[in-house]
């Protein structure tokens, strides 16, 4: 195994821009590291460019790195980069992968294993946490890799995210992040639910989010009450689908990943089916102007930052 990566030394590429891959690219920047990133989108890369970054014209730019970070959108995505665009084949033994965005536990187990065969490390290494969090360095990182793989790469890691756990080999850390997702969007519907069952009576949203912060209902969803508004207006300035968002993306994968180990989700199947329309069509609704409010209600600047 090589030597740990040192931001002195190490040359680290990065392979989407979008949500959370920007100001991931960024905080790399901002922590020493010399960072080439790659997108198809100019207006993505200006701003990494602008912190200190070199542009990449494509994968094959991306050969002579220690290290390259990929956060496109889906496994489709994460295989055309790896696979299709030849980074796989052209990345010297020895170097390092590490795949940041949400997918299958099988794809990040069959990806490890191409890489093996390269003598390439591969970690499986999503994150959480949103883009301010990624812009501090601040995310959660769920780890599927081998330890001397995840010690290699542990500084680089350290500069985006604050909290890492280890959860087993490649895949462990897909499925936990899969799990994750889970928990998040059954408590996003349940509040989108309890706040139109208590604002049918009268009561405002901010009293009800006030009311149940210290209450048994209290969760990150209603905590972060217009956290996914602002995500859904910035994929929307990407030019994101929305079968690529989370709220879609991530429900679909979920039930594939269960269909893999045998199981039955229920839960899981209603999401899939109602939970991006909820989160969209309540985005859309917060952007538009609002007349008066009722008592206890807290107009259009209700939500709370995250």
């Amino acid at each position: 195994m090589t030597s740990v990566l040192d931001p002195g030394r190490a040359h680290i590429g990065f392979v989407g821009l979008g949500n959370l891959g920007q100001p991931m690219a960024r905080a790399l920047c901002a922590g020493g590291w010399s960072v080439t990133v790659l997108d198809a989108v100019p207006s993505k890369v200006e701003p990494v460019l602008a912190d200190g970054a070199t542009a990449a014209s494509g994968p094959l730019d991306l050969h002579g790195c220690d290290a390259v970070s990929i956060a496109v959108s889906h496994d489709a995505a994460v295989e055309s980069v790896l696979v299709d665009g030849g980074l796989l084949t052209g990345l010297a033994p020895g170097s390092s992968v590490i795949v940041h965005s949400t997918v299958l536990p099988s794809s990040a187990r069959r990806l490890a294993g191409l890489a093996a065969e390269r003598e390439i490390a591969f970690l499986d290494a999503p994150v959480s946490g949103g883009d301010e969090r990624a812009l501090r360095g601040e995310l959660t990182l769920m780890a599927g890799a081998e330890l001397e793989h995840l010690a290699r790469a542990r500084p680089l890691l350290d500069t985006v995210a604050s909290e890492i756990h280890h959860l087993g080999p490649p895949g462990a850390g897909a499925a936990t992040k899969l799990a994750n997702q889970l928990m998040m969007f059954a408590s996003l519907l349940g509040v989108h639910e309890a706040l139109d069952l208590a604002t049918a009576y009268g009561v405002g949203e901010r009293a009800i989010l006030d009311a149940t912060a210290t209450s048994t209902g209290d969760s990150w969803a209603a905590r972060s009450w217009g956290f996914f508004d602002r995500v859904a207006a910035a994929y929307d300035r990407g030019g994101t689908r929305v079968e690529d968002r989370p709220w879609r993306k991530d429900l679909v994968e979920i039930l594939q990943a269960a269909r893999g180990a045998g199981l039955d989700l229920p839960l899981a199947t209603l999401l899939s089916d109602v939970m991006a329309d909820r989160v969209e069509v309540h985005a859309r609704s917060s952007a538009q102007p609002r007349g008066p409010t009722i008592a206890g209600s807290d107009g259009p600047d209700r939500y709370r930052k995250e």
